[in-house]
Order: structure tokens, then sequence, then C-alpha cells
């Protein structure tokens, strides 16, 4: 390699770098911005619909997706079964299983989830961890999930989720939840 390309390399990672480096994720946080509790049990236990989009690190949004959620709740245990469908006509299902670990704490399974993901819930705010072999169109590629979310109201949830690989930011998920008729706190 000659020096330019290794000028041109370092240039380029550290250009990465400086781009990953500018949006700072959430924190748990010490005060709260309202006095709503978030309860994962709560909220996903009936349907809900997700509606979402993935925007990579230079601002473009490769696809987007909407995602019919069905949650139960049997007292230890909340399973989700998501139904994805993609805007490019491309269907997915993942099931969830949660497993509530104390009064505020969770580790989940979910097919290609490496290992346990777990998260931690603070008053209207919850983060989850997790490593997963995600879908692509060629195979799976292995990526970091931290996603944070939010209680809007009742019945409606921001999530966002920051997507690395090795280290680096990739992208964002960005999800509205939303519950849907007949769920005792959903819209009718």
């Amino acid at each position: 390699m000659t020096p330019r390309r290794i000028l041109i390399a370092a240039l380029a990672i550290a250009g990465l770098a400086a781009l990953t480096a500018c949006s700072a994720k959430p924190r748990v946080p010490k005060s709260f911005l309202s006095d709503r509790q978030l309860n994962l049990e709560e909220f996903f236990e009936g349907k809900t619909v997700a509606y979402g989009q993935f925007q990579d690190v230079l601002g473009n949004v490769p696809r987007r997706f909407t995602v019919d959620i069905q949650g139960t709740w049997d007292g230890e245990t909340l399973t989700l079964i998501e139904d994805f469908v993609y805007d490019d006509g491309a269907t997915e299902q993942r099931i969830w299983t949660l497993i509530k670990t104390g009064q505020d704490t969770w580790t989940g399974t979910a097919p290609g989830v490496l290992g346990a993901a777990s998260g931690v819930e603070r008053g209207d705010t919850f983060n989850w961890t997790y490593k997963i072999d995600l879908p692509v169109k060629d195979g799976t590629m292995r990526v970091n999930f931290d996603d944070w979310m939010w209680l809007l109201s009742d019945d409606r949830l921001l999530n966002r989720a920051y997507v690395s690989r090795y280290g680096v930011r990739l992208g964002e998920v960005i999800l509205f939840f939303e519950k849907t008729v007949g769920h005792p706190k959903g819209r009718t």
C-alpha cells in the first residue's frame, strides 16, 4: 500500500469516527421529562402497531417498514410476535421472549439474537441492548442495537435504536409504536 493510500484510508477512518461521534446517544435519566411510568408488560400487552425506518450515518433512508405486534404477558414472560412488512414488499417475523428479572430489569431472546438482550426501565424510559444477526438481502449481518424508548402517552411510544458494527455506527432505526383498538389503554 502506498503512503498516499494509507493517508486516504486514515482520513476516511477519521471522518467516519467523527461522524459517529457527532451524535451522542441518550443516557438512563436521573430526572424525567414526565411523571409517566413505562411498564413494558402493560404497554405491549395486546395489539400494537409500529411505523419505522432505517437511516444510515449519511442521512439516507434505504428502508421503511410497519410492524404489527401481538403481545401476551403471563405474569413473568412477555411474548411479542412482530410481523414486519417492508416498503419493498418483503416480510419478516420476529418473536421476542422477554423475562422480567427485577422491578425494572429485563432479559430477552429472539431468533438471530446472540446471547440475551438486556434492558432497564427508568420512569418513562427503557434502554434495551443486544447483538443480532440481522437479515439483509444477501444473508445476515451481525450488528449491535442500543434501543431507547420513551413513553409519550398511555398509547404512544417513541423508539430510537442506534445500530453499530465493530464499534462503528451504521445508522439509526426510528420507530413510533401505537396501541390499537381493542386494548384497554389503546385508541378507540
